[in-house]
């Protein structure tokens, strides 16, 4: 039986890839997206007609409510929620500014609670799945450390939201590490190489590696699986 799923920032990337892992199990994926053009998501979605397409910013409260509203008079309900929509803005600590640290906080962390907080007017019974980051556990980088509280945050608001929504909705955390996104693979070969040698497994992740991770938790195969994070991560030296 086929599941409603609501994945954010879902127009490439890791979001990309969890969309279209449940996309080729025959589920009904709604694909959020803000500033990528719809005509661009028809075309990269165009052999999946289980793809619905919905535009939201999700640090905007009544976006929010409207996406859900839509989804609701579409579809009567919501099984999944996948909070992947994130930003970063990398840079020197002299460079950071308030208003670009409170523009992520507004993406990273204040979307998934609003989102979180909205589904149960379309949720009864489901699960959350929240994409964090390990650097929100013990990877940091001063260049990001804006980026890190936000993720580190989402962790907290996990357990929060997994004690709160149970028995009836499961709510849980992925970490990442590195992954082998169109942006990363722009990064330095240098210092991807350094990278690389702070994790066990040598290499940056796939999309789908974490993807695969995202529909397990998913699925009814970790139905006992509730607040809980997971690295997936390669492990780190």
């Amino acid at each position: 039986m086929s599941k409603v799923i609501l994945v954010t920032g879902a127009s490439r990337g890791l979001g990309e890839a969890i969309a279209k892992k449940f996309l080729d199990n025959k589920n009904i994926v709604y694909i959020n997206y803000n500033k990528t053009s719809l005509k661009e998501l028809e075309e990269k979605y165009h052999e999946y007609k289980n793809a619905r397409f919905i535009k939201c910013d999700v640090s905007n409260e009544e976006e929010i409510k409207n996406m859900m509203s839509k989804i609701k008079e579409e579809e009567g309900h919501l099984d999944v929620l996948v909070n992947n929509a994130g930003i970063a803005m990398d840079s020197e600590l002299k460079d950071k500014t308030k208003e670009n640290f409170q523009k992520i906080l507004d993406v990273n962390l204040i979307g998934p609670f609003l989102t979180s907080k909205y589904v149960l007017d379309i949720m009864d019974k489901g699960s959350i799945i929240n994409i964090s980051s390990n650097t929100g556990i013990d990877a940091y980088y001063s260049y990001s450390l804006d980026y890190d509280a936000s993720k580190a945050g989402l962790i907290n608001l996990t357990h929060n939201f997994a004690s709160m929504y149970a028995p009836n909705i499961r709510v849980n955390c992925i970490a990442p590490g590195w992954i082998n996104t169109e942006m990363n693979k722009e990064l330095d070969k240098e210092y991807i190489k350094e990278e690389c040698e702070h994790i066990l497994l040598e290499r940056f992740a796939e999309p789908k590696e974490i993807a695969n991770v995202v529909f397990f938790l998913a699925s009814d195969e970790a139905s006992y699986i509730t607040d809980t994070i997971i690295r997936v991560d390669g492990g780190l030296k």
